[in-house]
């Protein structure tokens, strides 16, 4: 068997440690597809950092077809990787989602040319400090989790020998919905009060995730998912245990005054839970909080772009 040739689409945070460590294995010839030019990538991970070499393209018909894509882009910026995943894939590539949210197979399918699509949940913190310099926090458990198949032990083989630890499970959606039960207080109030986790430490912030919580978790159970009449309770003591110190994409996303990902998360949730005549005031308040700064941030952005 041959290298495989692997894809990392997106180099933020996410991506940007997902290349790192794929490029850490000599098993893997890899490939990053990014909006800039980075021949080499400073990787950071506990006390150690390396400088990693890149085979970078910014230009999809540059691209040719592999084995794997790892999708790593903002879930509302899919439609925008379209011309990348025209060009990877083929009915023989798997696409693995590292994104937020749930719903991963209907957002990307559509572009993938047939390709299988893996889901993927995202448990490390990775912080773009740079362009081009990286650094990799383990949060705690496996860093990625994926629904168990014979496509989860191809895509922990990417992984072998590298930081990045994946595992599988069969109650692949219970997982989904419990990472979105993070997401849905981890991002928002991060983003909202332009500060890291340590803020979960305030008694009113605790007041306001966990009201925020239980709207979700009674939204995820219509869905399917198997959670725990305490889930609400138990997703927050484990929050506290997340280093205080460690952003959130969306944090750092409001401070480079960039679109927010609202959709995949709060959004996901208020959805939802129409679908199912559920009330979820506080969710609905968030998305409304964050889309008025998202549309700023979109109205500036386009203003500085354009001719």
């Amino acid at each position: 068997m041959g290298r495989r040739k692997v894809a990392v689409v997106g180099l933020g945070g996410i991506g940007g440690v997902a290349a790192a460590c794929l490029s850490l294995s000599g098993d893997n010839d890899v490939t990053v597809c990014a909006r800039r030019p980075i021949d080499a990538l400073t990787f950071d991970h506990n006390d150690d950092s390396v400088r990693i070499a890149l085979n970078t393209l910014t230009d999809p018909q540059q691209a040719e077809p592999v084995d794997w894509v790892v999708l790593c882009t903002k879930a509302q910026d899919t439609a925008s990787a379209a011309p990348w995943l025209e060009r990877l894939c083929t009915l023989h590539t798997a696409v693995a989602v590292l994104q937020n949210g749930i719903g991963h197979e209907e957002r990307v399918a559509p572009h993938a040319k047939g390709a299988a699509v893996l889901p993927a949940i995202v448990y490390y913190n990775g912080e773009r400090i740079a362009p081009d310099h990286m650094r990799l926090r383990h949060i705690r458990g496996h860093d990625l989790l994926v629904p168990a198949g014979p496509r989860s032990d191809e895509f922990a083989a990417l992984f072998a020998g590298t930081p990045i630890d994946v595992g599988a499970s069969d109650a692949f959606l219970t997982f989904q919905w419990r990472k979105l039960l993070i997401n849905v207080i981890a991002n928002p109030i991060t983003a909202l009060t332009r500060q890291r986790l340590g803020v979960f430490r305030r008694a009113d912030i605790e007041e306001l995730s966990l009201g925020v919580l239980r709207e979700a978790v009674a939204v995820g159970r219509a869905e399917g998912a198997a959670l725990d009449d305490n889930e609400a309770e138990t997703i927050f003591a484990t929050f506290l245990g997340y280093p205080p110190e460690a952003g959130t994409s969306m944090y750092f996303d409001c401070l480079a005054e960039r679109p927010l990902e609202i959709e995949a998360l709060n959004g996901a949730v208020v959805a939802a839970a129409r679908r199912h005549g559920i009330p979820v005031p506080l969710n609905t308040a968030l998305v409304a909080l964050l889309s008025a700064i998202s549309d700023t941030n979109a109205a500036a952005a386009a203003t500085a772009t354009a001719p």
